[in-house]
């Protein structure tokens, strides 16, 4: 690529995800000052992105991939968003708040894949050139927080209005991206899109033990996501949004060393690595204070790149691995569709519940909280070592 292109995407994905680290993060916490939520309500709107998650591929898959050139549908998307996000800022309900996100989600999550899109096409080799492009997304999480931090709007609306600010520069940039026009005939087809061509996957025990684990482990990822960021505020740590980007910068570090330990260690030792840091990681979170314990607070929002990294990422090159050149798309998007659609729709409503119910008159019971993820961590993990069969080669399934 001509270093302009390289440039100009790269600035695409930092803006694409400054977007979403601006109000994502700390939404929970701005549910709980301005709209007095409870818990179920927060686990509630935190489940409308896995909604949109969940439909988003239908609309790219039968829509966009067929009728719109991908980045005058992301620019049109893009300012849709920023208004969404301007009127979520001045909502006073929970009720309205909740559809204004679920719109909002239908807008963005979309982008996500146009994204990739306008990114790949301009590419002649997707597997060298897209990682140092897609790099420039986790910068523009990270940086999203540590201006949060800087400007000291955390608890305010104001995460909202930068939020909506830069969807709507990034929607007007969209139109100056790369032309990246409908292919003629589209490739997808309705049981592509659907995900049934992959299901000959779950054909392998071994395949089929992973795919059900990595649904629940998304419930202990729903807490991290919809609550974390409330219980470090809870806690009296000051700026927690802007010392929570250490764990997209341990995510950016940790993902490193995978390309070397899927072949060395086996994909196996990997996944096990990974759900043992979501045990370790909410016992930290149970057991840190503001006290002689501030370090446990601190391992815990780092732990996320172990978590995340070897689980997930591990996850979608496990996934890769095992399907053949017919499959790959189809099976990737399936994994996406029941990680973060279902299993995140899933865990972020029964957060929700959980913490509501370890509420005393209005105040959070963070430890007993706590106690529940690393539960359920416990229980995939035992499950995963007693079923799990991998062998040490990886065969392709046919």
């Amino acid at each position: 690529m001509k270093p302009r292109i390289i440039i100009t995407l790269s600035f695409m994905m930092f803006l694409q995800y400054y977007i979403w680290g601006s109000w994502y993060v700390t939404m929970g916490t701005f549910m709980t000052g301005f709209l007095k939520s409870t818990g179920i309500q927060i686990g509630a709107v935190y489940s409308a992105l896995a909604i949109a998650t969940m439909i988003s591929p239908f609309f790219i898959g039968m829509i966009a991939d067929r009728f719109f050139a991908a980045q005058r549908l992301m620019g049109i998307l893009h300012i849709l968003g920023g208004f969404l996000l301007f009127i979520a800022s001045k909502v006073d309900n929970n009720i309205t708040f909740y559809w204004v996100i679920l719109l909002y989600s239908l807008a963005y999550m979309p982008t996500i894949a146009l994204s990739n899109s306008v990114a790949f096409r301009q590419m002649s080799d997707p597997g060298k050139e897209f990682p140092m492009v897609r790099v420039f997304g986790t910068v523009g999480w990270v940086i999203s927080g540590f201006m949060i931090a800087i400007l000291g709007i955390e608890k305010t609306p104001a995460t909202f209005y930068m939020a909506s600010v830069v969807s709507i520069i990034l929607g007007l940039f969209s139109f100056a991206l790369p032309n990246t026009p409908p292919e003629a005939k589209s490739k997808s087809t309705t049981k592509s899109i659907l995900g049934i061509d992959a299901l000959i996957l779950f054909k392998e025990r071994s395949y089929s033990i992973f795919f059900i684990s990595a649904i629940f482990v998304c419930i202990p990822l729903s807490f991290y996501f919809g609550f974390a960021n409330l219980y470090l505020n809870q806690s009296g740590m000051e700026n927690a949004a802007g010392k929570m980007v250490m764990g997209q910068i341990s995510e950016a570090l940790f993902i490193l060393a995978i390309p070397f330990l899927f072949n060395r260690i086996g994909v196996k030792k990997m996944l096990l690595i990974g759900m043992t840091a979501w045990i370790a990681r909410y016992l930290c979170f149970a057991f840190g204070n503001m006290g002689a314990n501030l370090w446990m607070l601190y391992a815990g929002i780092i732990l996320h790149g172990v978590c995340y990294d070897f689980f997930f990422v591990t996850g979608y090159m496990y996934t890769e691995k095992k399907s053949n050149e017919r499959i790959k798309n189809t099976a990737q998007g399936l994994f996406t569709f029941v990680t973060y659609g279902l299993g995140m729709f899933i865990g972020t409503w029964f957060s929700g519940f959980v913490t509501s119910y370890y509420t005393v008159n209005n105040v959070y019971q963070w430890k007993n909280i706590w106690y529940v993820p690393a539960y359920i961590a416990v229980a995939v993990l035992i499950c995963f070592i007693f079923f799990f069969r991998e062998k040490k080669q990886i065969e392709v399934v046919k």
